[in-house]
């Protein structure tokens, strides 16, 4: 036993670890709150020409974070002070909402794919030096998968395929149509909202299980 090199232990370890971890078909779920991504012609408005984001935390997912600067959403029956800012800036700012948060504002965000915002719900934003008011914008996300490649061959699924998962529990609940995004660029992480995971009793960090693939 003496004469087993410690560095080839190491190495037959890392690849159990390695095989261990791609035979795990769980998907941990992250819960939305409220949130905002901003463009950066609107953020010159609503911060000050030039105005950069301060990074809070990191996301999950790489690239992604939350900012300091949170902004308030104004609807035509009510609003939400505070709602946090997601950086780095976007082409187009979009509002993310739960459907019930589109009951106190008095508006309806539709379900949409992220970044499909053509006839969405208009709203009013304000910041520190100024407001905007943007016709289109507000959605209530589809719920959705954040994929890297290896998990998606292994499970036959491409982009853009819609799958269903199961949420066990005392609330066991099965999401449909659930849409799936490919890219090596992401970290596995299914998002909820939070009127979705109210329903079913996640909370960030759960895990969940996709049951079939959907054509």
């Amino acid at each position: 036993m003496n004469n087993i090199d410690p560095a080839l232990i190491k190495k037959i370890v890392e690849e159990i670890y390695k095989r261990l971890e791609s035979c795990n078909d769980e998907i941990p779920v992250g819960v939305s709150n409220r949130h905002i991504h901003i463009s950066r012609e609107d953020l010159d408005v609503l911060f000050g020409k030039g105005y950069e984001l301060t990074k809070l935390n990191d996301l999950k997912q790489p690239g992604q974070y939350s900012a300091k600067e949170t902004v308030k959403i104004i609807g035509p029956k009510g609003e939400f002070d505070k709602v946090r800012i997601l950086g780095p800036v976007r082409n187009q700012t979009q509002l993310e909402l739960a459907l019930t948060d589109g009951f106190k504002l008095g508006v309806t965000p539709e379900i949409r794919e992220s970044g499909k915002l053509d006839g969405s719900a208009g709203i009013i934003i304000e910041g520190p030096k100024g407001r905007v008011k943007k016709d289109y914008g507000a959605i209530a996300a589809l719920r959705h998968i954040h994929m890297p490649p290896s998990f998606a061959e292994e499970h036959g699924i491409k982009d853009k395929d819609f799958v269903d998962v199961v949420c066990e529990g005392i609330r066991k609940t099965i999401f449909s149509n659930v849409l799936v995004r490919v890219s090596d660029q992401f970290v596995l992480e299914m998002h909820v909202d939070t009127d979705e995971a109210n329903a079913s009793g996640l909370k960030t960090g759960d895990t969940v299980k996709i049951i079939k693939s959907k054509e």
